[in-house]
């Protein structure tokens, strides 16, 4: 799959391996949904639709939803479920007012360029449209990043340039959206602990890869190794349950 630019070099994304290990990405963009409350007869762009759960579920209420995402992989599993997907560049999109509504749900922190992102949101969207997101915000998994970069730094490694997200604090997620032109109705952080069925190896097989472009296998894995290490004590429980520490921002804005 090729990269379009400005997202997090190294990242490849796997439907199926996607739906084994990151299932609870939809089930818990469900609250966010229904902040949406999508109605007949609009028209919605789900901005990094992933592989289309929930861009079907906003589908359900009558409204003509498009989907967009940067994965290739991800964009073809949506279109198998029948929706109109499309691979598309967030930072650039190619819609001028054309939208009652744009939706995000756990896709935006993947986006570096976040200025540009909005810019492109706040063109997608008709005079007054809205704009609904949750993403990770400032603290989002701060123990995994933490372990990542300690594993890295222990090999020599420099961490920083490779990390691949933009977790915002509200107040510089409503200083992006005011600049754009979006009048902020709502934006807060939510700590919540997140269950990982598949265990941390699950997660960061999913998430991580990122912290490792470049890096050769045998070194990938020693480092993967040493953060999961490091992890054990405060995100797993005495039964071997592993929960992640994510953080979300959640916004309501108009255009």
């Amino acid at each position: 799959m090729s990269e379009l630019p400005h997202n997090a070099p190294g990242q490849r994304w796997d439907a199926e391996a996607y739906m084994h290990n990151a299932d609870f990405v939809a089930e818990l963009g469900d609250t966010v949904a229904r902040m949406l409350a999508p109605r007949r007869g609009e028209r919605i762009l789900d901005l990094g639709c992933g592989d289309g759960t929930l861009t079907e579920v906003l589908a359900k209420s009558g409204a003509t939803v498009v989907g967009v995402d940067a994965a290739i992989d991800m964009v073809e599993a949506a279109r198998a479920r029948g929706l109109d997907a499309r691979v598309l560049d967030a930072h650039n999109l190619p819609f001028e007012h054309e939208f009652d509504a744009v939706f995000s749900n756990a896709a935006l922190h993947w986006m570096l360029n976040h200025e540009a992102v909005v810019a492109s949101i706040h063109r997608a969207l008709k005079p007054g449209g809205r704009f609904v997101a949750e993403f990770g915000g400032h603290g989002n998994v701060a123990a995994i990043c933490t372990a990542m970069l300690a594993a890295l730094q222990a090999r020599g490694i420099s961490g920083k340039a490779r990390f691949p997200w933009f977790f915002p604090t509200p107040e510089e997620y409503r200083e992006s959206l005011e600049a754009a032109g979006f009048k902020v109705e709502s934006i807060e952080l939510i700590p919540r602990p997140t269950r990982l069925s598949t265990g941390m190896a699950g997660w960061l097989a999913t998430f991580a890869n990122p912290f490792l472009h470049g890096l050769d296998e045998e070194l990938r894995e020693a480092i993967l190794d040493d953060a999961e290490s490091l992890l054990t004590p405060s995100l797993r429980d005495s039964h071997g349950n592993w929960t992640a520490d994510y953080v979300r921002l959640r916004v309501k804005a108009h255009r």
